[in-house]
């Protein structure tokens, strides 16, 4: 028997809400946009999209309406950010929140999108001086 097709798993900060996507996603990026970034308290939010019926969610996220047709849903225990749906505009699809992913890096990122809102700084940020912990 082949092996099913592989998936991600992520969760929540305080582990209510977790979750499974699949490996391979529309697209992975790291939106900078100011609508993002306050709903994080981030400079920028890496979001994977998938088709909403590929995302199997245990627990019960809350959801907040953030624009007219945008809707952000978060754990409402500790407040982690997960999805963006936006039917209007992205129809039968989610954004999911890579940062929560169990191994994030197992999804690598392809672009960098809403650079018209990026903060200036972080167009440098990757010259800062790097710490593997904090600075002695």
């Amino acid at each position: 028997m082949a092996p099913g097709p592989a998936v991600l798993t992520g969760r929540c900060h305080c582990g209510a809400i977790r979750y499974e996507m699949p490996a391979e996603v529309l697209h992975h990026a790291l939106c900078h946009c100011g609508d993002c970034r306050r709903h994080a308290g981030a400079p920028m939010v890496a979001w994977a999209m998938v088709p909403a019926g590929q995302l199997k969610v245990t627990g019960q996220p809350k959801v907040y309406r953030s624009s007219d047709h945008g809707r952000r849903h978060f754990c409402e225990k500790c407040g982690t950010g997960l999805f963006y749906v936006n039917e209007a505009m992205l129809p039968g699809m989610v954004d999911i929140q890579t940062g929560t992913l169990d191994d994030p890096g197992a999804l690598p990122a392809q672009a960098h999108i809403q650079v018209a809102e990026r903060i200036g700084w972080m167009e440098t940020a990757h010259a800062l001086p790097s710490f593997d912990r904090y600075p002695g």
